[in-house]
């Protein structure tokens, strides 16, 4: 099974941004752990990054054909991007959103979701475990 791992804009600066909500990891640690999770569960993940809303589409788009599901962190765009919604949809693959976050106990403007119509499932609030539970949902 293979699963494309997407991280949003700001979160290649994980380690450095906002320690106190999202942890000291940096994504490359992040991704590394994943990684070695993965191989314990019979997943190939494929990483990858884009502070660019047509980068995460284009990522998104190349998933069809080409991995079994997606976990996506979109970052800011979560609360807005109807065009990353709407690619979800497109590809037609089980997609899980997460956040590192409890994106509901923080302010307003993050309560609201974009894309969790069109998402399999969203997990926030366990930090980079996130991550984890979603290739678990995935791989189920």
């Amino acid at each position: 099974m293979k699963i494309f791992i997407i991280n949003g804009p700001n979160l290649d600066m994980l380690g450095l941004r906002e320690p106190e909500i999202y942890g000291a990891d940096t994504m490359e640690s992040i991704n590394r752990e994943i990684a070695e999770y993965c191989k314990g569960v019979g997943v190939e993940p494929e990483f990858y990054q884009s502070n660019s809303e047509g980068g995460l589409i284009d990522i998104i788009h190349s998933a069809r054909g080409n991995a079994d599901g997606i976990v996506i962190n979109a970052g800011a765009y979560t609360h807005y991007s109807i065009a990353i919604r709407d690619a979800i949809a497109a590809v037609e693959l089980p997609c899980v959103e997460v956040h590192l976050s409890n994106v509901h106990k923080r302010e307003e403007f993050r309560h609201k979701s974009m894309l969790s119509a069109v998402c399999t499932g969203v997990i926030c609030g366990f930090g980079k475990k996130v991550y984890r539970l979603a290739i678990d949902a995935l791989s189920l």
